[in-house]
Formats: C-alpha cells, structure tokens, sequence
C-alpha cells in the first residue's frame, strides 16, 4: 500500500478525487495526512474522510529555515512513501526536496514546459494558444521544471473565461492524479526511472 502525505493551499478538489480514490478497499493507496500553508478549505475533505490534517503558516515563523525544518518534520512524521502537491502554492524549500529525492509529485494546469508558476491559466489564455492541459511531475528545485510523468491535453475555445478553462482543467487533473498514484502504487510507473 502506497503511503501519502498531500500538501494544499486552497478548496482542495484534487485532494478531493484522491481521497475518495483512497477510499476504495480496491484502490491501493491512502492518504496518511493532509498538511497546508494556511487554513484552508479543502483541510474539511481531510477531516470527513478522517485524515489527520497539520496547517504551518510561513508567517507564523521567524525564517523560512525554521518553516521548512518544521515542514519537513511534518511530513516525514507520517513516513508517506509519496508526497503530493495538490494545489500547493509555495515553491518548496531545497532542504525539503533533497531529503525526498524522487518522491515529491505536483499537478500543475498547463503542459509543461509552457506556462510554469502559478498563473498557468491565465497566462495561457493572454497568450492566445488552442490548446492547454493539465501535467504531472516530478518537483525539483524550480519552478514546475522537474520530469514530466504524464500530460493532457485539454483545449481551449474561443471565448472562455479564466474560470471557466480552469474548471475544465481540474476535471482533467481528477482524473489523472488518482490514474497516475494508482500506476505508481502498481509499478507501472517507476519514479526513479522518471527522474532520470
């Protein structure tokens, strides 16, 4: 059984999808916490589905150090065998990332490498493409540039608001980040090999 920790930022619908995934007896992961950056909304999923749920304010802390160390700890109290950004909108500490190597994945509403950071949707629509996605990867020390693992593409009509392309996006991250934990938990995809 795959072990997870989630780390979120806002309402928390891949989170979502995941831990209604996780609550299959047929699905071989689970959701051992739910961390965020602040009090956030999708921390209620957590709770309902009976996940144990910590909140680390960067503000709340006297450097940045002190936050990743705590993080880190964090994290690494529950042992997750997996790391999942889920709507998580902080770049992770160097310190986080080089003490899991290859175990930190991110969902991000674009196909990577075009349009990294955390106006993905925004930025693709001023840039006038027909088509956007949604991608899966490996966190690194940049900004969205780690390994792709998978990627979807999902287009973009004439005329649709931001809001609007970002609803059509999620539904396609649901989907795909509960497919790809799954392949991961299965063997069918290998991180190492990934990363490399």
């Amino acid at each position: 059984m795959l072990t997870i920790v989630a780390l979120i930022s806002g309402s928390g619908s891949n989170l979502r999808a995941l831990l209604e995934a996780c609550d299959s007896p047929l699905y071989p992961a689970k959701v051992r916490a739910v961390g965020a950056d602040r009090p956030a909304a999708g921390l209620e999923h957590a709770e309902l589905f009976g996940v144990s749920t910590f909140v680390l304010e960067p503000n709340k802390f006297s450097s940045k150090e002190q936050w990743a160390d705590l993080l880190l700890h964090s994290i690494q109290f529950h042992k997750p065998d997996l790391v999942v950004l889920a709507g998580f909108m902080r770049v992770l500490p160097k310190s986080i990332i080089d003490a899991l190597p290859g175990k930190i994945i991110n969902i991000h509403p674009s196909l990577l490498p075009a349009f990294p950071g955390a106006h993905a949707v925004r930025d693709a629509l001023a840039a006038g493409v027909t088509m956007t996605g949604a991608t899966v990867h490996i966190v690194d020390a940049g900004i969205d540039t780690g390994p792709v693992i998978r990627q979807q593409e999902v287009a973009i009509p004439a005329g649709i608001s931001e809001t609007e392309l970002h609803e059509r996006i999620k539904e396609v991250e649901k989907t795909q980040l509960v497919g790809v934990i799954k392949d991961i938990a299965e063997g069918r995809i290998n991180l190492a090999e990934v990363a490399n």
